[in-house]
């Protein structure tokens, strides 16, 4: 797995297999996710989601403890997926990370809990799979406007943004951050270090 350059988030570039039926490959496997990040992936739930060109959804993120750490992958269609650094204190607060993923290149992203997350699709249909470490708790998510300037995601700029209400009334990162929604740093860091020494214990 290959590092995003912010803490917690890798992207998988798995090789393809292809032939004259179609083509194989591994889009995820538990030993590099356990390498990469000290721990196992707990899978709690896992979602799909389909949108048509210029759909974006995020920046959604979740409390931590416990957070909620995702895997995913764009099953078929093209989306430009998002990660953002939303822990206060972090060396990379406010930074973030795109690349595309798509039914061609078939790479993945894991990002940890405590950042934040978002994608545009690229294409109609756009199919977006997630393994998610806990289950969808509306009480524990949050959001951050995807296209707060002080973020500043470089979104494809041919392509006219489709939010959902909730995500178009998101905060600013600013209002987020005063209104004491943003994970700290130093609590996720905590967090991680709990799932490892939590991991040591098992094995």
């Amino acid at each position: 797995m290959r590092s995003l350059g912010i803490e917690g988030a890798w992207a998988l570039e798995p090789k393809v297999f292809p032939d004259d039926r179609g083509s194989f490959h591994e889009w995820y496997r538990g030993e590099e996710v356990r390498e990469a990040t000290g721990y196992d992936l707990s899978l709690a739930q896992a979602n799909c989601s389909v949108s048509r060109w210029g759909v974006l959804r995020g920046v959604h993120f979740s409390d931590v403890p416990p957070g909620q750490a995702k895997y995913l992958t764009c099953l078929r269609g093209a989306v430009l997926d998002v990660v953002v650094d939303l822990r206060v204190g972090s060396p990379t607060f406010a930074r973030w990370e795109a690349l595309r993923l798509d039914d061609d290149n078939h790479h993945a992203v894991f990002l940890a809990e405590g950042l934040g997350h978002a994608f545009m699709a690229l294409t109609d249909n756009a199919t977006v799979t997630y393994l998610c470490s806990t289950g969808y708790a509306p009480e524990r998510e949050h959001g951050v406007h995807p296209l707060d300037p002080e973020l500043g995601i470089a979104w494809p700029e041919d392509i006219p943004p489709i939010l959902s209400p909730k995500d178009a009334q998101a905060p600013t990162l600013t209002a987020a951050r005063q209104a004491g929604l943003l994970p700290s740093y130093e609590t996720c860091t905590a967090h991680y270090d709990e799932l490892r020494t939590a991991h040591l214990d098992q094995g």
